[in-house]
């Protein structure tokens, strides 16, 4: 079993930033991939971003150029930052990580952008 803790959420102002951390029980470094995925309320959740085991990335449409997801080996933690925010960026923000193709879910942390 793998436990991933998400920290970082809270209320913002629209146009600010916020840094999303997840830290992982078993080596980020020996994962396949790890991402972060969003769930307003009343939507399905859905991807935000993801990094997979060659450093390459994938965003959303709707965050790309305003979100970027990196991995610090040495924390073993992978990171949201979040700039520009917009209202509609409003959501329970979870990490996702994949080792031998199970995957684990955080608990979710929030993230309020609002004036």
């Amino acid at each position: 079993q793998v436990q991933l803790v998400e920290s970082g959420g809270g209320l913002v102002q629209p146009g600010g930033s916020l840094r999303l951390s997840c830290a992982a029980s078993r080596s980020i470094f020996r994962s396949n991939a790890m991402g972060w995925y969003r769930q307003a309320p009343g939507k399905q959740r859905e991807l935000a971003a993801t990094i997979n085991s060659y450093g390459s990335t994938n965003y959303a449409d709707s965050v790309k150029g305003r979100f970027t997801i990196s991995i610090d080996n040495a924390k073993n933690t992978v990171n949201l930052q979040m700039n520009s925010l917009k209202p509609e960026d409003t959501a329970v923000y979870y990490c996702k990580g994949q080792w031998n193709q199970y995957d684990y879910w955080g608990q979710g942390t929030q993230v309020t952008v609002s004036s």
